[in-house]
């Protein structure tokens, strides 16, 4: 019969832990494998804790902690599974708190591991012409494709606000969409005079030869006569970049990180931007600043003659 991994530590650390592993998963409804990583960093903290002269949870405070998230950066743990661990060991204090084991979180002001952000792939602006052409303009499915192509880089959607639009959403003569984005917050996206004649083409010439029986409002419509999904507009875009001969990783969110770079290069104001992508916080727009300083210092490092090595 295998071991509990809480026989390791000394009781007075494996029951209140116990207990929070219970509440995870009764009132949480984690999963066996989520509550198992809770116990394994809690586990390790305990360990360190005890021996290091601490008895138990309530003798644990914020030096205790600290020296615990030392000892991690000195034994090479990587900064995502610090911040994975420290996040357990918040969660279990706010439950020690919760349960009336402790009046205080001794986790209250610990700091987090500073996570390097990964700055979004973006097209150049000649990929995006490219991409752009790639449909074919005789057929519905390629007046189809370039609307929603011309839709995505222009208004800075997310894949499943196109998905979703339906016709009374969409004004072509005043150049908006009303799209609604995550958590159903609904927010007003400007449409440039390329993506009004794309989708007007579509309305027109395109959009009546995927009508069905069934056929409601939406505005893009499969070969059924439905909305077109999300996963079908994946491989739609990736089949265009294919053909434009694009290398880069291709997914729907490409062309709207595209949308905000190139409008950040072009001198919109960061809070217009931020409001066009329908971001409740600054800081997820400001992504894209670090996207242009990159860019730049590329540029530099290539073209400016003290930037080459001798």
């Amino acid at each position: 019969m295998p071991t509990d991994p809480l026989d390791k530590i000394p009781e007075t650390f494996a029951e209140p832990v116990e207990s929070f592993l219970g509440w995870l998963e009764l009132e949480r409804g984690l999963s066996k494998n989520t509550i198992q990583s809770y116990a394994s960093d809690l586990m390790q903290c305990a360990l360190f804790m005890g021996s290091g002269g601490v008895p138990d949870w309530l003798a644990v405070n914020e030096v205790a902690v600290s020296a615990w998230t030392a000892d991690l950066s000195k034994k090479a743990y990587a900064r995502t599974s610090q911040a994975r661990k420290l996040s357990a060991l918040r969660m279990f204090a706010k439950h020690l708190v919760r349960e009336n084991y402790r009046k205080d979180d001794f986790t209250e002001l610990l700091g987090a591991p500073k996570l390097a952000r990964k700055l979004p792939e973006v097209l150049s602006r000649e990929e995006v012409e490219r991409l752009l052409n790639a449909p074919s303009m005789t057929t519905a499915h390629g007046l189809r494709d370039r609307a929603i192509l011309e839709l995505f880089y222009s208004s800075g959607l997310r894949v499943s606000e196109l998905c979703g639009i339906q016709f009374q959403n969409i004004d072509l003569d005043e150049g908006y969409v009303r799209v609604f984005g995550k958590g159903s917050k609904e927010r007003i996206a400007p449409i440039g005079s390329a993506a009004v004649k794309a989708v007007n083409d579509y309305i027109t010439s395109g959009r009546p030869q995927f009508i069905k029986a069934k056929t409601g409002s939406e505005l893009f419509l499969s070969q059924q006569g439905r909305a077109i999904s999300r996963k079908m507009v994946w491989v739609m875009i990736k089949e265009h970049a294919r053909k434009a001969g694009i290398k880069k990783p291709i997914k729907p969110h490409l062309l709207r990180h595209s949308f905000a770079t190139h409008l950040l290069e072009g001198g919109a104001d960061l809070r217009a931007i931020q409001e066009m992508l329908g971001h409740s916080d600054i800081s997820t727009t400001q992504i894209y600043t670090s996207v242009q300083a990159a860019r730049l210092a590329d540029e530099h490092a290539l073209y400016h003659p003290r930037s080459k090595e001798s």
